[in-house]
Formats: C-alpha cells, structure tokens, sequence
C-alpha cells in the first residue's frame, strides 16, 4: 500500500490589484524616436524600435 503523495507545490499568490500610474509612451516620447530618462544620477535612453517596440537602454 502506497501513501497518498502530497504536494511540495507551492501554493500561488493572490495578484494584486494595486493601480499604478499609466502614461501614454506619446506623452513620455512627445513625437520623437528617442528621448533621454535621468534617473538616480544616471542617464538612460528610451527609443523606439522600426517594430514599434520600447527599448531602455543605460
């Protein structure tokens, strides 16, 4: 007679539902394929990909 195995999966999270800001890349990009983000003394670069894609690079 074999035992009943149990579970070592670990039960899942509840996602949360916190709302965070939403802003439209348009607002961020203001019509341009590139554009500058300072961040903590840092410079990084949001561009926009011929797919239409976002990339943020350091």
């Amino acid at each position: 007679m074999n035992p009943q195995p149990t579970s070592s999966e670990p039960t899942p999270l509840a996602e949360k539902t916190e709302t965070r800001p939403r802003i439209d890349s348009e607002k961020i990009l203001g019509g341009a394929s590139t554009v500058e983000i300072e961040h903590a003394g840092q410079r990084y670069l949001l561009r926009v990909t011929r797919e239409n894609k976002l990339i943020l690079t350091k």
